[in-house]
């Protein structure tokens, strides 16, 4: 399945159906009086988040939505179907946004929420309503509001506890293959993954979800390389896992290069907290290890673990480091705002 986390979308709710004129004739009833239906109210077009998604996928073969108009109404009283409702079936995660690209409509990060994105058009008044004690026969009955029509875009976030973040080939797919069973690709070349990955990560019997996202390099918050295109997906993670490849001769730089980087997309993910690891240990002496830790702490100005992806070396210290941080996130979650007269 192809990932696809943004597109354009075009949706128009139902217009309502037009009123009815009609009179009342029956035999033996002289004066049967105005006897016209409301037309029905027009299709909504609503958008839900549902589980079992993880792709934006089926809204490239299908951009338009466009709900039933409502039935008009009809003699005898008779009031007129109402359009059926269009429901958008998104992903946990998904952003909808106005066409002006800036302006959020709704964040749906929970299976079940529900937003309305165009309202149906109410049905017109049959002549039933205009009757009056001076008006005994009115034929005159109201058209149905047209539907709304609207540009939206969907923009989908994955949903993760953890993500991670390096330059290309800094071993973040190797890492996540290591500790859950997710199969990225890995390969010896810079930018093997194109596309995130999701990979449920299990530690002292817990579980979280990691997200492992395209390498950045320097100058990607000016397009360069795939550019900060995927850097929306570690927004909603409570810490990010920093991996810097040991095996660097400009270890510093390369950590510098990504919280540059980072900072430069957004202020809140600069500051979001990151535990710092440098990979690929198992191919470093001790003396080496050390040097570069105490080099990349002064960087950092905090600790630094030294872990191997492939030889699965320290990495359940990181995990546990991980999970500190996300238990730490969900207590400030769960606080109640403080009560105000």
């Amino acid at each position: 399945m192809k990932f696809l986390d943004l597109c354009k979308v075009y949706i128009r709710s139902g217009g309502g159906g037009a009123g009815c004129v009609s009179f009342r004739r029956e035999k033996f009833i002289e004066f049967g009086g105005p006897d016209g239906g409301d037309g029905g109210n027009g299709g909504s077009v609503w958008a839900e988040a549902v589980d079992g998604l993880n792709t934006l996928i089926d809204f490239r073969y299908q951009q338009h939505f466009f709900a039933k108009t409502g039935q008009q109404g009809m003699g005898s009283q008779c009031t007129g179907k109402t359009g059926d409702d269009i429901v958008l079936r998104v992903p946990v995660g998904t952003e909808i946004i106005d066409e002006d690209e800036e302006t959020v409509i709704a964040d749906l990060t929970k299976v079940g929420e529900r937003v309305l994105l165009a309202k149906g058009g109410n049905g017109g008044w049959g002549n039933l309503h205009f009757k009056s004690s001076t008006n005994r026969a009115p034929a005159r009955a109201n058209p149905g509001l047209e539907g709304v029509e609207r540009t939206i875009w969907l923009r989908l976030k994955l949903i993760a506890d953890a993500g991670l973040v390096g330059l290309p080939n800094a071993g973040k797919s190797t890492f996540l293959a290591a500790v859950s069973n997710a199969r990225p690709k890995i390969a010896d070349y810079p930018f093997t993954t194109l596309v995130p990955n999701l990979g449920v990560v299990g530690v002292d019997g817990r579980e979280f979800v990691m997200a492992d996202i395209p390498g950045l390099i320097e100058g990607a918050s000016e397009g360069r390389g795939l550019g900060t295109q995927f850097l929306a997906h570690v927004e909603r993670c409570s810490v990010l896992l920093h991996l810097v490849d040991g095996t660097s001769d400009t270890v510093v730089e390369d950590y510098n290069t990504i919280v540059t980087e980072l900072e430069a997309y957004a202020e809140t993910l600069g500051n979001k907290p990151r535990i710092v690891a440098l990979n690929k240990c198992d191919a470093l002496d001790d003396e080496t290890v050390a040097e570069l830790k105490a080099s990349l702490e002064a960087a950092s100005g905090g600790p630094v673990l030294a872990i191997s992806g492939v030889a699965k070396m320290g990495v359940n210290d990181v995990l546990r480091g991980i999970f500190t941080e996300i238990d730490a996130a969900r207590v400030v979650e769960e606080e109640p705002a403080p009560w105000h007269p």
